[in-house]
């Protein structure tokens, strides 16, 4: 049973950081992908960050390039998003997932490529 769980989330000024984390478990974390989406109210679910397994590769959506950093520490089964310069547009909850490939060549960005999704952490950023 793949478990994902996130932490981190809160309430801070805009121009303020958030450190999110999210615990895997249930599935040999070092060979799959990690990705973080957020989905705002009443807004689909979007890409923000992914990691390759090796943690060789990252990709982030525009809207958070130069922002958020996605790490991750296979000895902990745990990946990680720095979210830096805080927007009010930022505000959603953040989830992470694990992706479906074991040991993909390619960063995955779709929703469709990630199989287990964690709970969720609600991150409210204030103007």
């Amino acid at each position: 049973q793949v478990q994902l769980v996130e932490s981190g989330g809160g309430l801070v000024q805009a121009g303020g950081s958030l450190r999110l984390s999210c615990v895997a478990s249930g599935r040999t974390f070092n060979n799959y992908n990690m990705g973080w989406f957020r989905q705002a109210p009443g807004k689909e679910r979007e890409f923000v960050a992914t990691i390759s397994w090796n943690g060789g590769s990252r990709d982030y959506a525009d809207s958070v390039k130069g922002r958020f950093t996605i790490s991750r520490d296979n000895a902990k089964n745990t990946v990680y998003l720095q979210m830096n310069s805080l927007k009010p547009e930022d505000t959603a909850v953040y989830y992470c997932a694990t992706g479906r490939l074991y040991r993909p060549a390619l960063p995955a960005l779709a929703r469709a490529a990630y199989d287990y999704w964690g709970q969720g952490t609600q991150v409210t950023v204030s103007s």
